[in-house]
């Protein structure tokens, strides 16, 4: 690059050499000029240009790439979300008839318990009634033979405790 460079300076030396007696335009000497400027600033500038902007480039792709990276993230986690609110819905639908499953259970206990607390409330009902006859009966019989007993002092006879037993019994 360097004899290129030489080069050039030895070809602008000869062509720009000025002549001071003509009075043509220089377009051409301006144009070499320009040219020779353009090189020596891409040569002095170039590399450091291209260094940045391929820099640059990479950075905006790294970042790209982690920007995708998230998003596949995201995408991911979307799914991920999707698939426990599938599950909670299936659990809750499973929570669901297996309650309603219990809740038949409970209730039919609840109702055999209570038709065997009937029964039991029945049969107490019962002997408490045969009982209450049992004392009537008994109250009914200690007031008749307390009556015959005090009666007994007077002559007393059949038809007579025959005739206190019905009263009572009545």
């Amino acid at each position: 690059m360097s004899r290129i460079l030489v080069l050039l300076l030895m070809i602008s030396t000869y062509a720009l050499a000025s002549e001071t007696g003509h009075s043509e335009t220089d377009i051409v000497q301006r144009t070499v000029n320009f040219l020779l400027f353009a090189g020596v600033v891409w040569y002095l500038v170039g590399e450091p240009a291209k260094n940045y902007f391929a820099s640059r480039s990479q950075a905006i792709a790294d970042e790209l790439k982690k920007v995708q990276e998230r998003l596949d993230e995201s995408v991911a986690l979307k799914k991920e979300a999707l698939a426990k609110i599938s599950d909670a819905e299936k659990f809750a639908e499973d929570l669901v008839v297996s309650s309603k499953k219990e809740n038949k259970i409970i209730n039919d206990h609840i109702m055999a318990q209570c038709e065997t607390d009937l029964e039991t409330l029945v049969k107490q009902g019962v002997i408490s009634r045969n009982f209450a006859q049992r004392n009537m009966v008994q109250n009914v019989v200690e007031n008749v033979l307390k009556e015959i007993l005090a009666q007994s002092s007077n002559d007393f006879d059949k038809e007579a405790m025959a005739n206190v037993i019905l009263k009572k019994v009545a």
